[in-house]
């Protein structure tokens, strides 16, 4: 009877879709469901036994143990959030609950909590929020690594920064990774999109404005430099303010106070201030249309992003990051690319770098009708491909009209020509050994010059 009973116990745990475990008075674990199984990624058998914070390693195992409260205390606990790490060493949000096990007599034998993986909500979470730490950005690339380096010793101080990169190589997301590591990340993050504004709202967006300035000037109204108090203040695209309004920032870098529009009495401002810009203002100050002394002062410490085309090794990863975002928000269980859609994305320049590769991600996941993103799913400019004759023609979308060779021999070649031929930098580029890439060439038989810029002679 007992042994009929502890089955249907088990039946009726393992069929629950939120994790369940128990512990005996010494800590251990004494069952663990189906669902804990998969949320951890740790087996029953191997789990059983061992002391619960040895299987889940979580937030609060330390000093805050929840069960331990509630043993203690007599008190449940429901719903409280907190984070574990999975058998991957990934940390996954959780919700869990409490309660006291007692025997037929009402003496505390041990106790029983349930788990609810919230992974799925701390991503839409972190979308609505739009709140970012440095582990968002993804990597593998050799200079890329270097600006992480740098991104941990310059965030320490208040030194200005300049972010110089194409768009869509992650400017804002280097800003607020500065931001997130500085001192002042208890402060507010402030973002101006110098570009999107003509000079006038600029000015008013920028200082703000007091009672009376103009017309429409009702009541005071502060300026993205008091916002941004005890902060950081973001100037995207900065390369595009007027000569006017540069000469008003530089007073700003120097001094660090602004008057407002209408305003008498000077005011300071205590951010910290991140530009970034699209263009090459070295070259811009050269032509005049860039006020040198405003370069100098936002140019301490610059940062050059590099764009995706540099760093194809990268894609996969970022790939990955995508799919694994956009099939959560979407509901559907997608696994990845077909090969063939993979050597199509490798062989592409990006032009719109990681902003345009998630959107083709995105798109992929919303037209995917199975588990994986196939050619058919990409959108349709990448499915366009010059022909014999060098004109532009759309080719079908099977999955046979892009072979992963072909695919594999325009990448290697179009690495090597961008590297003068040089094949230890290409492989660097490419993520592999230069014996490795060496072998590929060979296996391919692909043609390159003899001479192939391996010495500084050739």
């Amino acid at each position: 009877m007992k042994e009929t009973i502890e089955n249907q116990t088990r039946i009726i745990l393992d069929s629950i879709a939120d994790g369940v475990f128990t512990v005996d008075k010494d800590w251990k674990i004494t069952s663990f469901n189906r669902a804990a199984e998969k949320i951890t990624g740790i087996g029953k058998d191997e789990a059983i036994g061992r002391y619960c914070w040895e299987v889940f390693k979580a937030s609060i195992c330390e000093q805050r143990c929840s069960l331990r409260q509630t043993i203690e205390s007599g008190q449940s606990i429901v719903n409280q959030p907190i984070f574990i790490v999975n058998s991957k060493g990934e940390r996954i949000p959780i919700s869990i609950s409490t309660a006291i096990l007692k025997d037929n007599k009402g003496k505390v034998i041990g106790g029983v909590e349930t788990f609810r993986d919230l992974s799925v909500i701390e991503e839409l979470r972190k979308e609505l929020t739009n709140q970012h730490s440095f582990l968002d950005i993804i990597s593998k690339n050799q200079e890329m690594r270097r600006l992480f380096e740098m991104l941990e010793i310059i965030s320490e101080s208040d030194t200005t920064i300049l972010l110089e990169g194409e768009s869509g190589t992650g400017k804002e997301l280097f800003a607020k990774a500065i931001h997130s590591l500085s001192h002042r990340k208890k402060g507010p993050m402030i973002t101006v999109n110098c570009g999107a504004l003509p000079d006038t709202l600029l000015e008013s967006e920028l200082f703000g404005y007091k009672a009376g300035a103009f017309t429409d000037a009702k009541k005071d109204k502060p300026g993205r430099l008091a916002l941004a108090e005890n902060g950081t203040l973001f100037l995207d695209e900065i390369g595009d303010i007027s000569q006017l309004l540069q000469v008003r920032l530089l007073r700003v870098l120097q001094d660090k106070v602004y008057e407002p529009l209408g305003g008498t009495k000077s005011e300071k401002a205590n951010v910290r201030i991140v530009s970034a810009t699209n263009k090459n203002l070295e070259r811009m100050v050269k032509k005049g249309l860039f006020r040198d002394d405003l370069y100098y002062r936002i140019n301490v410490v610059k940062l050059v992003l590099p764009p995706l085309r540099n760093r194809k090794e990268d894609i996969p990863l970022l790939i990955e990051k995508f799919i694994n975002k956009y099939s959560k928000l979407c509901g559907k269980e997608i696994h990845g690319l077909s090969p063939e859609a993979m050597s199509t994305l490798m062989a592409y320049n990006f032009p719109g770098n990681i902003r345009e590769l998630e959107n083709i991600i995105e798109y992929g996941t919303v037209v995917c009708k199975n588990s994986l993103i196939r050619i058919k799913n990409l959108p349709e400019h990448l499915l366009r491909v010059p022909d014999s004759k060098n004109n532009t023609v759309t080719k079908e979308t099977s999955e046979k009209v892009f072979s992963i060779e072909s695919m594999e021999k325009n990448v290697i070649l179009e690495t090597l020509r961008k590297n003068n031929w040089n094949r230890k930098a290409s492989a660097a580029q490419m993520g592999i050994h230069p014996s490795t890439l060496w072998r590929k060439i060979k296996r391919l038989n692909l043609k390159i010059p003899e001479q192939d810029g391996r010495s500084k002679n050739k």
